[in-house]
C-alpha cells in the first residue's frame, strides 16, 4: 500500500492504463499534474486516499494485457496519438459546437452558465485544431526523423535548433492551457450534471464534454508523461552524439 500511496499519478497510469478511469472518476489530474504521488493529490483535493488507492489496487489485481505505451518506439506512440486522439478531436469537437449551439439558444436565458461554457469551448476547438495540425506537420515528423537517424549526425545543427524542445514547450503550454478549460467546463456545467428542465439534447451535449474530458487527459497524458520526455532525452542524446563526431 505504502509503495502505492507514493507512486506518482502519471506513473500509476503507464503501468496500468485502466487507472485513469479512477482518477477521472475523483477529478484527479494525471496529465498536467501528473509528478504528484497518490497520496498528494488526494490530500490536495481532500479525497480519502484509502478509497482512490482500493479502486487502484483492484485495478491492478485485475491487471489485463493491454499495450504498454512506455515500450513502444516513439513514432509508434506518436501514431497512436494522431489515429486515435487527433481523430477523436476532429470529429467529435465540430459534434460538440453544434450541440452547444442549440442547447445556448434554447436555454441560454434560463441557464447563463451555457454563454461561458460555449465561449471556451469555442476557443479550445480553435486552440486544439491548431495544436493537432503543429504535432502533426511539424513536432511528430521530427520525433520520426530523429528516432529514425537513431544517433547518427544528422543535417542540422541540433545544439542551436533546439529541433524537439522549442515545439514541445509550446505543446505542453497548450496541454495544459486545454485541461484547465475543459477543469473550467466542468465546474461550470456542475460536473457534468444537467440540470432538471434540460431534454434529450442537452443531456447528450453534457455527456459529450465529459467524454471529450476524458480523452483529453488520456491523449495529454501519453504526449506529457511519455512522449514528451522521451523524445526530449532522444534530442539530447543526439546532442551528445553529435559533438563525438565534430
Amino acid at each position: 500500500m505504502n509503495d502505492l500511496l507514493s507512486k506518482p499519478l502519471s506513473q500509476i497510469v503507464n503501468e496500468q492504463r485502466h487507472a485513469a478511469s479512477v482518477f477521472d472518476k475523483y477529478a484527479l489530474d494525471y496529465c498536467c499534474k501528473g509528478k504528484r504521488s497518490l497520496i498528494q493529490a488526494c490530500r490536495e483535493n481532500n479525497i480519502p486516499v484509502n478509497k482512490v488507492a482500493a479502486e487502484i489496487q483492484y485495478i491492478y489485481a485485475n491487471k489485463k494485457e493491454e499495450l504498454d505505451f512506455d515500450k513502444v518506439k516513439l513514432y509508434q506512440l506518436a501514431d497512436y496519438i494522431a489515429y486515435h486522439h487527433h481523430t477523436y478531436v476532429k470529429r467529435e469537437m465540430p459534434k460538440i459546437l453544434s450541440s452547444l449551439e442549440k442547447v445556448v439558444n434554447k436555454y441560454g436565458l434560463r441557464h447563463n452558465e451555457l454563454y461561458k461554457i460555449s465561449t471556451l469551448f469555442v476557443d479550445l476547438y480553435n486552440e486544439m485544431m491548431h495544436h493537432v495540425r503543429n504535432e502533426e506537420i511539424i513536432l511528430f515528423p521530427r520525433i520520426k526523423q530523429l528516432e529514425q537517424n537513431g544517433f547518427q549526425p544528422i543535417s542540422f545543427d541540433i545544439k542551436y535548433y533546439q529541433y524537439l524542445e522549442l515545439p514541445i514547450i509550446d505543446m505542453e503550454e497548450e496541454d495544459e492551457a486545454a485541461d484547465n478549460k475543459m477543469t473550467e467546463i466542468r465546474k461550470l456545467s456542475n460536473q457534468y450534471m444537467p440540470p432538471a428542465d434540460s431534454s434529450t439534447i442537452f443531456k447528450e451535449l453534457y455527456a459529450s464534454l465529459q467524454a471529450f474530458e476524458i480523452d483529453l487527459h488520456h491523449y495529454v497524458h501519453l504526449e506529457n508523461n511519455i512522449l514528451f520526455p522521451k523524445a526530449l532525452a532522444l534530442e539530447k542524446e543526439c546532442q551528445r552524439t553529435d559533438a563525438e563526431f565534430e
